[in-house]
């Protein structure tokens, strides 16, 4: 479990206009920069909380996902983000919240089936870190686990172009195209109030790459990668 606690920012006028305000100037400047661009928005639900689950090559995929939508996405964060106190609240403020990398914090998983309860999309990353090429890397179960918990869809995301925008280790951002392709829903069903079932996991784990695979290569390409 992270050291790094926080509350998930509220549903106050402060923090909707905050979170819309910051929301629409950073997507701004991502499209002026660096030509972002989304294709594929009839595939997100119009209601109701679902899991995005985009790939994850570089720093900005992160707003990048959440910019898909009009509606205010939670996500995490690996908690050494929150060691500044006011880095950390501007994360919280934009609906992040903390989990440690390379462990299975259950803590953070409850947090993402909190937000699920709230109706609200959420970001999760199935390959974990950052990751390099071209290639879906193995991926973890918590989409699947969280998505099973409440019965919601899951939403493939392919991001092209932000490994080329900004590469790992590297603080500059560089006006490179970058495309975003949303796939089709992934349906689940609820997994019932039991343990849930490690096979039907499995399953829509591996139904999950094979989509992850499609939308990245359609979003690399339409990005010139």
């Amino acid at each position: 479990m992270t050291k790094y606690t926080t509350k998930l920012a509220g549903q106050t006028r402060f923090h909707r206009v905050a979170y819309v305000l910051v929301r629409d100037f950073l997507a701004l400047l991502c499209k002026v920069w660096f030509r972002y661009n989304v294709s594929g928005r009839e595939h997100l639900p119009a209601t109701g909380a679902y899991v995005i689950a985009p790939v994850h090559r570089s720093n900005i995929d992160t707003p990048l996902s959440s910019f898909i939508t009009r509606r205010r996405v939670r996500f995490m964060g690996k908690d050494s983000l929150w060691k500044n106190a006011t880095i950390g609240r501007f994360f919280t403020l934009l609906g992040g919240f903390p989990v440690t990398r390379g462990t299975a914090d259950l803590e953070a998983l409850k947090r993402c089936v909190h937000v699920l309860d709230g109706g609200e999309p959420l970001v999760m990353f199935p390959e974990g870190t950052r990751q390099h090429g071209p290639t879906i890397h193995p991926l973890f179960d918590g989409p699947a686990y969280v998505a099973l918990k409440r019965g919601v869809p899951i939403i493939p995301v392919g991001i092209g172009g932000s490994e080329r925008v900004m590469r790992k280790g590297s603080k500059m951002i560089w006006p490179n195209k970058c495309h975003v392709t949303i796939g089709r829903a992934i349906v689940v069903e609820h997994g019932g109030s039991g343990r849930i079932d490690r096979a039907r996991m499995a399953e829509i784990t591996a139904e999950l790459t094979v989509r992850l695979q499609e939308v990245f290569d359609d979003a690399r390409a339409r990005a010139g990668d």
